[in-house]
């Protein structure tokens, strides 16, 4: 046996020991359930004597092992293993049992979650049962290569002689048991409930399980094989259904929706309804009986901060900070402008005098005077003397000389177009091409200094009316703020029945209330003019060939059809100076919001879900409650089509094809529930009626629960294995490797002695 160690602290992950199996490394970490005391390894396993059996209850859900006659295991984890990875060195680690979250974080689990050794109730992946064994050996103290105590082992109803024979390999080739003895775990715990008085010699054990749900009669202390039924429903269809319900009610929580908090919840608010159609009725009805019976779960949640409107001091203050900040803008801009218009007239100043010494300079000592200035010519001085000068009027605002330009503009058309004024007949061929030539240069020339000059004449009148306006605003600043938000009421009035127009057409009836007419009544009358050419041309033309383009009123009437002219003559000139307007109210009115974010952020307040608020972070567990766990008694729920957990015990008497009546009578009158799922609230008196529905009228029916639903099956085989008789049931390790596997089939234990 290879001895292995738990990782108990984040600081011993680095200096841990650890051991190679089959080309692993692994870990085995643990973690503090909230019912069980930490795992820690015992330290008095030298002190039993080799005679001292250990007994194991190796079920589905958890692994418990310890000494016989003791009343309480010594070692108790979750049957599962994982693998992951570590995150540091990247190699293969083994989880066993529950794992610490904040060790997870040394972990890559991405690839590997938990697995269990079992199939539904049987034992089928040896190399999971194997670390599980190593961890559990570890942990009871095992410091030698080999067990040297008798083992008690639990196992299924009918376990199949193909599992048997491979457990009994493991512990007798893996760690040397000297014997073995297989036991059911719910005979253990009838057994162990029959000594102390909860049930009789004859009765029937119903042991709804994690994977399975048994039922086995009792003659005489002991099991009736031949009478036993299994359903493959468990905790664990039950805790999956609940996960289930939980996440299609409440999507937006899935992530917390974990499989060991679902199954926390289902042990903490879950129960058997004694009538489930009239429970169902209480909540479709939203009784008050059924509010009592709602539970809830409240998740972390934190409000979110709300913002209060600024109040009159917040805005007057914020209008200042903003007034003292346009002002800094203000006076850093004059600054530079001053500094800039310095810089120029320095410039313009010492190239006046260069021009000046340039006069005085004779003609033979012009090249080297210009060498050392660094300019080529006289005409570059004055080039770079005319540059600055329009720089300078820039920054002072002065406006151009138009007479300057015209001059400036008509010299160099002058010199540019020489030919466009000289007749035809006086030049060649070749000039009266260049001369075409020119003249469409020209006229492309002149539109677009006609075009300049229309917009320095709107930039002109444009400055013009601001100026006008900021004088209104210092004459009366409410008067004009009262002005603008009028103007601004008006166009926006507008615009909004040009778009109502534009998508709902120019006609409205009572007939169509929506504004959802035809395409033919939301045509304007340029548009409508548009399609009266298409089809005069169409009908025109007829059905021959299409020639249209061939003549030039075909180029005319292409023309009429695709100007660009939807009946918006004045929308640009509305949309830009309602952009003005509101971009002007909100620097003079800290209040106003401007229409359109406030449709648009209206429009996406009603697409979007409403804040989520505390409610949405409860779970309400209602019909929940009780729909979960019914399934043990309606598997088909589930897709499972197998008998409940009433109808079992009918199945079970049946299975016996006893015709004694008083033996029936007695097996009814001791019904012992034992298991993990037996837990539930209500499920006693559920049993029982569902039981007397099967059974002929008067028939003594009673149904106890065990004392210890989860332990008694372990303190049942610790008792059992204190009993002197006890190695009569078992076989050593020489009749393994004299009689073989095919011995197994013949084992039966007995269970009383």
């Amino acid at each position: 046996m290879s001895v292995t160690y738990v990782v108990h602290h984040l600081q011993s992950l680095s200096s841990c020991k650890n051991t190679q199996n089959q080309g692993h490394f692994f870990f085995y970490i643990t973690y503090t359930m909230p019912f069980i005391s930490k795992i820690q390894r015992q330290s008095d396993y030298t002190l039993f004597s080799s005679a001292t059996p250990i007994v194991i209850d190796n079920g589905a859900s958890y692994f418990r092992i310890g000494w016989a006659g003791e009343t309480q295991p010594r070692v108790v984890f979750r049957n599962i293993v994982q693998r992951p990875r570590h995150k540091a060195t990247g190699e293969t680690v083994t989880v066993v049992g529950d794992h610490d979250p904040a060790l997870m974080k040394y972990f890559d689990c991405s690839r590997s979650g938990p697995r269990s050794a079992f199939d539904s109730n049987v034992v089928y992946q040896f190399e999971m049962m194997e670390y599980i064994l190593d961890f559990g050996f570890d942990r009871l103290g095992a410091t030698g290569s080999e067990i040297d105590h008798p083992v008690l082992i639990t196992e299924c109803v009918c376990n199949p002689i193909q599992s048997r024979s491979k457990m009994a390999e493991l512990l007798f080739e893996t760690y040397g048991v000297p014997s073995i003895a297989f036991g059911v775990d719910a005979a253990f715990s009838y057994k162990y409930n029959q000594q102390h008085g909860v049930c009789d010699k004859d009765g029937l054990a119903l042991c709804p399980g994690f994977n399975t749900t048994h039922v086995i009669p009792f003659v005489d202390g002991e099991p009736i094989y031949k009478g036993c039924c299994r359903t493959n429903v468990g905790g664990f269809h039950v805790t999956d259904y609940l996960k289930q319900l939980l996440s299609l009610k409440y999507p937006y929580h899935m992530a917390r929706f974990t499989w060991e908090k679902v199954d926390d919840l289902k042990m903490e608010h879950c129960y058997i309804a004694p009538d489930y159609a009239s429970e169902a009725r209480l909540f479709q009805k939203k009784s008050n009986e059924a509010k009592e019976k709602t539970r809830c779960w409240q998740l972390p949640w934190v409000p979110p901060p709300t913002e209060e409107p600024p109040s009159e001091e917040e805005i007057a203050r914020k209008a200042a900070i903003r007034e003292r900040q346009g002002q800094r803008l203000r006076e850093m801009a004059e600054a530079k402008r001053s500094s800039r218009i310095n810089e120029l007239e320095n410039e313009w100043h010492g190239l006046e005098f260069l021009l000046k010494q340039l006069e005085q300079v004779e003609d033979n000592d012009i090249p080297s005077f210009l060498a050392e200035t660094g300019y080529v010519s006289r005409q570059e001085i004055e080039s770079a003397r005319t540059k600055v000068t329009q720089s300078l009027r820039k920054a002072k605002g002065e406006p151009k000389s138009e007479q300057a330009e015209t001059e400036k503009a008509d010299s160099a058309t002058n010199e540019k177009y020489s030919l466009i004024n000289i007749p035809d007949d006086m030049l060649s061929p070749e000039q009266i091409a260049e001369k075409k030539k020119q003249l469409s240069l020209k006229s492309m020339s002149d539109g677009r200094q006609r075009l300049k000059q229309k917009r320095y004449q709107e930039e002109l009148e444009r400055e013009r009316k601001q100026q006008l306006e900021e004088e209104k605003r210092l004459e009366n600043p409410e008067l004009y703020l009262e002005q603008l938000r009028a103007k601004y009421k008006d166009l926006s009035e507008k615009v909004e029945q040009r778009k109502r127009l534009k998508t709902n057409g120019d006609h409205s009836n009572g007939n169509n209330l929506s504004g959802g007419i035809g395409r033919g009544e939301r045509l304007h009358a340029a548009q409508r003019e548009r399609m009266r050419l298409l089809t005069t041309a169409a009908f025109d033309r007829g059905k021959g060939e299409d020639t249209f383009g061939a003549k030039d009123e075909d180029w005319q009437l292409y023309k009429l059809m695709s100007k660009d002219d939807d009946g918006d003559e004045g929308a640009d000139e509305n949309d830009t100076e309602l952009a003005r307007i509101s971009s002007k109210l909100q620097e003079l009115d800290p209040t106003f919001v401007p229409k359109s974010e406030t449709g648009s952020s209206q429009s996406a307040e009603a697409s979007r879900a409403p804040p989520l608020t505390k409610e949405d972070f409860q779970i309400a567990f209602g019909v929940e409650r009780f729909r979960c766990p019914e399934i043990l008694f309606n598997p088909n729920w589930i897709a499972v089509d197998q008998a409940g957990l009433d109808e079992m015990a009918g199945v079970s008497i049946r299975r016996l094809s006893c015709k004694d009546e008083g033996l029936e009578e007695r097996l009814t009158n001791s019904i012992l529930v034992t298991g993990g799922s037996s837990i539930f609230p209500g499920i006693i008196e559920r049993l029982e009626a569902g039981i007397r529905m099967i059974r002929p009228c008067g028939s003594p029916i009673k149904v106890v629960r065990a004392l210890d639903p989860v332990m008694d099956a372990w303190r049942g085989a610790a008792a059992y294995a204190t009993i002197p008789l006890f190695h009569t049931q078992t076989f050593s390790r020489m009749d393994y490797f004299e009689k073989g596997e095919d011995w197994l089939r013949s084992y039966q234990l007995k269970y009383s002695l």
